[in-house]
Protein backbone atom coordinates (compact mmCIF):
# COMPACT_ATOMS: atom_id res chain seq x y z
CA UNK A 1 0.00 0.00 0.00
CA UNK A 2 1.38 3.41 -1.03
CA UNK A 3 0.75 5.75 1.90
CA UNK A 4 2.28 8.69 0.01
CA UNK A 5 -0.24 8.72 -2.84
CA UNK A 6 -3.12 11.10 -2.33
CA UNK A 7 -6.24 9.62 -3.98
CA UNK A 8 -7.16 11.56 -7.09
CA UNK A 9 -10.78 12.01 -6.01
CA UNK A 10 -9.58 14.78 -3.67
CA UNK A 11 -8.81 17.02 -6.65
CA UNK A 12 -12.47 16.83 -7.63
CA UNK A 13 -13.63 17.34 -4.06
CA UNK A 14 -11.49 20.45 -3.79
CA UNK A 15 -12.68 21.80 -7.17
CA UNK A 16 -16.21 20.41 -7.56
CA UNK A 17 -17.65 19.69 -10.99
CA UNK A 18 -21.24 18.52 -11.40
CA UNK A 19 -22.20 15.74 -13.76
CA UNK A 20 -23.62 18.32 -16.17
CA UNK A 21 -20.42 20.37 -16.07
CA UNK A 22 -18.36 17.28 -16.85
CA UNK A 23 -20.64 16.46 -19.76
CA UNK A 24 -20.43 20.03 -21.08
CA UNK A 25 -16.64 19.96 -20.90
CA UNK A 26 -16.58 16.61 -22.67
CA UNK A 27 -18.76 17.85 -25.53
CA UNK A 28 -16.65 20.99 -25.85
CA UNK A 29 -13.53 18.83 -26.07
CA UNK A 30 -15.16 16.75 -28.80
CA UNK A 31 -16.03 19.88 -30.78
CA UNK A 32 -12.47 21.11 -30.44
CA UNK A 33 -10.72 17.86 -31.30
CA UNK A 34 -12.97 16.38 -33.99
CA UNK A 35 -11.67 16.24 -37.54
CA UNK A 36 -13.41 18.36 -40.21
CA UNK A 37 -16.72 16.85 -41.31
CA UNK A 38 -19.71 17.50 -43.55
CA UNK A 39 -22.49 16.99 -41.02
CA UNK A 40 -25.11 19.70 -40.57
CA UNK A 41 -25.24 21.34 -37.12
CA UNK A 42 -28.29 19.22 -36.21
CA UNK A 43 -26.69 15.99 -37.43
CA UNK A 44 -23.55 16.81 -35.49
CA UNK A 45 -25.56 16.86 -32.25
CA UNK A 46 -26.25 13.17 -32.81
CA UNK A 47 -22.75 12.27 -33.99
CA UNK A 48 -20.94 13.95 -31.12
CA UNK A 49 -23.28 12.26 -28.62
CA UNK A 50 -22.14 8.92 -30.06
CA UNK A 51 -18.53 10.04 -29.79
CA UNK A 52 -19.22 11.05 -26.18
CA UNK A 53 -20.73 7.61 -25.48
CA UNK A 54 -17.78 5.69 -26.93
CA UNK A 55 -14.83 8.13 -26.64
CA UNK A 56 -14.21 7.12 -30.26
CA UNK A 57 -13.79 9.82 -32.89
CA UNK A 58 -14.24 7.19 -35.62
CA UNK A 59 -17.98 7.55 -35.06
CA UNK A 60 -17.77 10.77 -37.04
CA UNK A 61 -17.06 8.92 -40.25
CA UNK A 62 -19.56 6.13 -39.69
CA UNK A 63 -22.90 7.79 -38.92
CA UNK A 64 -25.14 8.25 -41.95
CA UNK A 65 -28.45 10.12 -42.15
CA UNK A 66 -31.20 9.96 -44.74
CA UNK A 67 -32.13 13.46 -45.94
CA UNK A 68 -35.25 13.82 -43.79
CA UNK A 69 -34.12 11.85 -40.74
CA UNK A 70 -33.70 14.74 -38.31
CA UNK A 71 -36.92 16.51 -39.30
CA UNK A 72 -38.87 13.23 -39.12
CA UNK A 73 -37.42 12.42 -35.71
CA UNK A 74 -38.26 15.79 -34.18
CA UNK A 75 -41.82 15.70 -35.52
CA UNK A 76 -42.34 12.17 -34.20
CA UNK A 77 -40.93 12.92 -30.75
CA UNK A 78 -42.99 16.06 -30.29
CA UNK A 79 -46.04 14.12 -31.39
CA UNK A 80 -45.47 11.41 -28.79
CA UNK A 81 -44.80 8.69 -31.36
CA UNK A 82 -44.45 5.20 -29.93
CA UNK A 83 -40.92 3.84 -29.70
CA UNK A 84 -39.96 0.27 -30.54
CA UNK A 85 -36.78 -1.20 -29.06
CA UNK A 86 -35.17 -4.45 -30.15
CA UNK A 87 -33.76 -5.05 -26.66
CA UNK A 88 -34.86 -4.45 -23.10
CA UNK A 89 -31.50 -2.78 -22.53
CA UNK A 90 -32.64 0.01 -24.87
CA UNK A 91 -36.05 0.11 -23.22
CA UNK A 92 -34.46 0.50 -19.80
CA UNK A 93 -31.88 3.00 -20.97
CA UNK A 94 -34.23 5.53 -22.52
CA UNK A 95 -35.09 8.49 -20.33
CA UNK A 96 -38.86 8.76 -20.01
CA UNK A 97 -38.38 12.03 -18.13
CA UNK A 98 -36.59 13.48 -21.15
CA UNK A 99 -39.32 12.22 -23.47
CA UNK A 100 -42.03 13.69 -21.26
CA UNK A 101 -40.51 17.13 -21.71
CA UNK A 102 -41.35 16.81 -25.40
CA UNK A 103 -44.75 15.22 -24.97
CA UNK A 104 -46.40 14.58 -21.56
CA UNK A 105 -48.13 11.49 -22.95
CA UNK A 106 -44.86 9.55 -22.97
CA UNK A 107 -44.56 6.76 -20.40
CA UNK A 108 -42.46 3.63 -20.04
CA UNK A 109 -45.33 1.78 -21.73
CA UNK A 110 -44.81 3.98 -24.81
CA UNK A 111 -41.60 2.01 -25.41
CA UNK A 112 -42.48 -1.33 -26.98
CA UNK A 113 -40.21 -4.36 -26.72
CA UNK A 114 -41.50 -7.88 -27.31
CA UNK A 115 -38.25 -9.83 -27.42
CA UNK A 116 -38.72 -11.27 -23.91
CA UNK A 117 -42.44 -12.07 -24.31
CA UNK A 118 -43.35 -15.68 -23.55
CA UNK A 119 -45.10 -16.27 -26.90
CA UNK A 120 -42.05 -14.96 -28.75
CA UNK A 121 -39.81 -17.41 -26.90
CA UNK A 122 -42.11 -20.28 -27.92
CA UNK A 123 -42.07 -19.26 -31.60
CA UNK A 124 -38.30 -18.96 -31.60
CA UNK A 125 -37.87 -22.38 -30.03
CA UNK A 126 -40.28 -24.00 -32.46
CA UNK A 127 -38.65 -22.53 -35.56
CA UNK A 128 -35.00 -22.24 -34.57
CA UNK A 129 -35.09 -18.57 -35.61
CA UNK A 130 -34.09 -15.58 -33.46
CA UNK A 131 -36.66 -14.05 -31.10
CA UNK A 132 -35.95 -10.62 -32.55
CA UNK A 133 -37.67 -11.59 -35.82
CA UNK A 134 -40.94 -12.63 -34.17
CA UNK A 135 -40.82 -9.63 -31.84
CA UNK A 136 -40.89 -7.32 -34.89
CA UNK A 137 -43.78 -9.26 -36.39
CA UNK A 138 -45.72 -9.01 -33.15
CA UNK A 139 -45.35 -5.23 -33.18
CA UNK A 140 -46.71 -5.22 -36.73
CA UNK A 141 -48.75 -2.15 -37.62
CA UNK A 142 -47.79 -0.51 -34.34
CA UNK A 143 -44.53 0.28 -36.11
CA UNK A 144 -46.29 2.68 -38.46
CA UNK A 145 -45.33 6.19 -37.38
CA UNK A 146 -43.07 4.83 -34.62
CA UNK A 147 -39.40 5.43 -33.93
CA UNK A 148 -37.64 2.08 -34.20
CA UNK A 149 -34.37 1.55 -32.35
CA UNK A 150 -32.30 -1.45 -33.36
CA UNK A 151 -29.06 -1.62 -31.40
CA UNK A 152 -28.64 -5.33 -30.98
CA UNK A 153 -30.19 -7.71 -33.49
CA UNK A 154 -29.45 -7.44 -37.23
CA UNK A 155 -32.19 -10.01 -37.87
CA UNK A 156 -34.67 -7.52 -36.41
CA UNK A 157 -33.50 -4.96 -38.95
CA UNK A 158 -33.72 -7.49 -41.79
CA UNK A 159 -37.31 -8.27 -40.81
CA UNK A 160 -38.17 -4.58 -40.53
CA UNK A 161 -36.74 -4.03 -44.01
CA UNK A 162 -38.91 -6.85 -45.34
CA UNK A 163 -42.01 -5.44 -43.66
CA UNK A 164 -41.29 -2.04 -45.18
CA UNK A 165 -40.74 -3.45 -48.67
CA UNK A 166 -43.54 -6.07 -48.70
CA UNK A 167 -46.14 -4.81 -46.22
CA UNK A 168 -45.63 -1.05 -46.50
CA UNK A 169 -44.87 -0.70 -42.79
CA UNK A 170 -43.68 2.89 -42.40
CA UNK A 171 -41.89 3.89 -39.20
CA UNK A 172 -41.25 7.61 -38.73
CA UNK A 173 -37.55 6.88 -38.20
CA UNK A 174 -35.28 3.86 -37.94
CA UNK A 175 -32.13 4.10 -35.83
CA UNK A 176 -30.27 1.16 -37.35
CA UNK A 177 -27.27 0.30 -35.19
CA UNK A 178 -27.14 -3.50 -34.83
CA UNK A 179 -23.74 -4.85 -33.89
CA UNK A 180 -21.83 -8.01 -34.75
CA UNK A 181 -20.50 -10.19 -37.55
CA UNK A 182 -23.51 -11.96 -39.08
CA UNK A 183 -26.19 -10.14 -41.12
CA UNK A 184 -24.99 -6.77 -39.81
CA UNK A 185 -23.56 -5.11 -42.91
CA UNK A 186 -26.30 -6.26 -45.27
CA UNK A 187 -29.11 -5.29 -42.87
CA UNK A 188 -27.83 -1.70 -42.74
CA UNK A 189 -27.25 -1.53 -46.48
CA UNK A 190 -30.75 -2.85 -47.20
CA UNK A 191 -32.32 -0.30 -44.85
CA UNK A 192 -30.88 2.43 -47.04
CA UNK A 193 -32.93 1.25 -50.05
CA UNK A 194 -36.28 1.01 -48.23
CA UNK A 195 -36.93 4.80 -48.47
CA UNK A 196 -37.53 4.88 -44.70
CA UNK A 197 -35.96 7.79 -42.78
CA UNK A 198 -32.89 6.37 -41.07
CA UNK A 199 -29.83 7.03 -38.97
CA UNK A 200 -27.33 4.20 -39.31
CA UNK A 201 -23.87 3.37 -38.07
CA UNK A 202 -21.95 1.92 -41.00
CA UNK A 203 -19.88 -1.20 -40.57
CA UNK A 204 -20.05 -3.82 -37.83
CA UNK A 205 -20.16 -1.43 -34.90
CA UNK A 206 -23.33 -0.63 -33.02
CA UNK A 207 -24.98 -1.57 -29.77
CA UNK A 208 -27.87 -0.67 -27.51
CA UNK A 209 -26.01 2.19 -25.76
CA UNK A 210 -25.42 3.87 -29.11
CA UNK A 211 -29.06 3.58 -30.15
CA UNK A 212 -30.08 5.10 -26.82
CA UNK A 213 -27.53 7.89 -27.17
CA UNK A 214 -28.80 8.74 -30.65
CA UNK A 215 -32.39 9.06 -29.45
CA UNK A 216 -31.38 11.13 -26.45
CA UNK A 217 -29.47 13.47 -28.77
CA UNK A 218 -32.59 13.84 -30.90
CA UNK A 219 -34.71 14.49 -27.82
CA UNK A 220 -32.31 17.20 -26.64
CA UNK A 221 -32.35 18.72 -30.11
CA UNK A 222 -36.16 18.68 -30.18
CA UNK A 223 -36.32 20.45 -26.80
CA UNK A 224 -34.11 23.30 -28.04
CA UNK A 225 -35.81 24.03 -31.35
Amino acid sequence: MNNHHKPLIYALLENPLSGQQIEDRSLAAIDAQAAPHDYTPDQWQVVRRLIHTTADFAMSGLVQFSPQAIAAALLALRGGAPIYADSNMIRSGLSVARLKKLNPAYARTSILCHVADADIAVQAKQTGLPRSLFALRKAGKQLNGAIVLIGNAPVALLELNRMALEENIRPALVIGMPVGFVHVLESKEELMITSLPYIILSGRRGGSPLAVAALHALAILASKK
